[in-house]
């Protein structure tokens, strides 16, 4: 039986505090310092391992971290990714503890950043110094932290990756910004969603009027809007986008609905979307989805008798693997055009668009890992998942390095928590994942 290296889970804490530690979301102004310290912290652990760390400035301000070892002659090179900024944290208030102090409870780490994406990088450092305990690696290594992921990467690290390939060429890429399917079990995500941002503006009136003299008849835009995202829906709550199938079935691992119902945390009572035939896996993996992530028109708090003449609304678009996402986003596009009331007055505006992306596990690179993470956590299988979230980078690393393997991976899992109040990573995660990590890379071209 192969003996497994043993995390340290003191310096692995050591390092998630630090990074906790800075408020590091990108393109706030007032935080650019946490974020360079963050960006500095992670320059500096690199060097420590014995990386040449180089810093790439992107144009949307946040700069690139690489850190390189070259490989012996002949020896394949892996690229390592996770990302240093992180989503801002909101109201501190609404955390149980302070959200920029990794503070145990429960057996879990809490902190923004803590799983997404912060816990990532600290695996990452956990499993170079496992592999330099066990002897080191013929392997070359690219290890790849990123400063503005939360923003998309779409004018970013993807552009610079498409201007400087040479930077980034790799025989296998190691995406660690996933996570298991559930807490101890050991996960390769296979297929990602691709989107776009959508923002939705109505007009209908020159300005507002009374609702007691002109109510009833005068068209109100937030009711215009009101009907138009109910035409993106069935009656059993299914995404319809005139001319895209949207009724495909996954065809992997499942979802059972107990488990999506807790995971996402739906109040009891309360009917998942979709019929008895839809799966919860068929919902969020292999059709396109639509979410109404914010709306605007007159605040409750600011009501008066009148009816709206302005409204607006943005929705996530989200397309699964094998649709067009540029394709699906102008039909959308199509369909809010076709089924806005009245001859309201309206604007669609498409942004951020992203493609889907699918990786083949029956590849040898993933192979290998599902093998070692299998060791890691002392069992007999792998889930094998697709995932509701985007990834830009891995639809532009698969572009300009078609051969290279890419696997998704991480420290996450439902409990998590990402983007929301009391973030947690359990540590365990990141100490089994870095074992595996560092068997890969110590066993990869043998």
């Amino acid at each position: 039986m192969t003996t497994l290296p043993t995390p340290q889970r003191d310096r692995i804490f050591a390092d998630l505090s630090a990074l906790v530690s800075f408020n590091s979301p990108h393109s706030v102004p007032s935080l650019a310092d946490q974020h360079e310290a963050a960006c500095a912290w992670t320059v500096a652990a690199l060097e420590e391992l014995g990386l040449d760390v180089t810093r790439h400035a992107t144009v949307d301000n946040a700069d690139t971290i690489i850190g390189v070892k070259e490989p012996d002659a002949g020896a394949p090179t892996v690229l390592l990714y996770a990302h240093y900024d992180v989503v801002p944290a909101g109201d501190p208030a609404a955390w149980t503890s302070d959200p920029f102090t990794l503070t145990e409870r429960d057996g879990r780490w809490y902190g923004r950043g803590a799983a997404d994406c912060k816990g990532n990088i600290a695996m990452h450092l956990e499993a170079l110094r496992l592999v330099r305990e066990l002897g080191g690696t013929p392997l070359g290594l690219k290890v790849v932290v990123e400063g503005s992921e939360e923003l998309g990467g779409l004018d970013g690290l993807s552009l610079l990756i498409e201007q400087q390939p040479s930077l980034f060429s790799a025989d296998v890429i190691l995406i660690a910004d996933t996570g298991n399917v559930a807490d101890g079990v050991p996960t390769l995500t296979t297929h990602l969603r691709g989107g776009a941002q959508v923002t939705v503006s109505v007009e209908t009136l020159e300005g507002a009027v009374h609702s007691g003299n002109f109510g009833g008849a005068a068209p109100d835009a937030a009711h215009a809007l009101v009907r138009i995202a109910n035409s993106l829906f069935d009656e059993h709550g299914r995404t319809t986008i005139d001319g895209v199938p949207a009724l495909d079935k996954w065809e992997g691992e499942p979802y059972p609905r107990e488990q999506f119902r807790e995971d996402a945390g739906v109040l009891e009572g309360v009917q998942l979307l979709g019929t008895v035939e839809d799966e919860p896996a068929d919902m969020v993996w292999a059709r396109p989805a639509i979410t109404m992530i914010g709306f605007t028109s007159t605040p409750v708090a600011e009501a008066v008798n009148a009816v709206n003449p302005r409204a607006c609304a943005q929705f996530n678009l989200r397309v699964p693997a094998g649709m067009d996402a540029a394709f699906v986003a102008d039909k959308l596009r199509d369909h809010i055009l076709a089924h806005t009331p009245w001859g309201a007055k309206v604007d669609v505006d498409i942004a951020g668009v992203n493609k889907p992306f699918a990786s083949d596990a029956e590849r040898p690179a993933a192979t290998l890992l599902a093998q070692c993470l299998r060791e890691a956590y002392t069992t007999d299988s792998v889930s094998h998942i697709g995932s509701g979230g985007s990834i830009p980078l891995t639809t532009t690393l698969h572009e300009q390095f078609p051969s290279a393997e890419i696997a998704l991976f991480g420290v996450e899992e439902p409990r998590a928590g990402i983007h929301g109040v009391d973030e947690s990573v359990n540590p365990a995660e990141i100490e089994r994942i870095s074992v595996a990590e560092a068997l890969f890379l110590t066993r990869l071209g043998r």
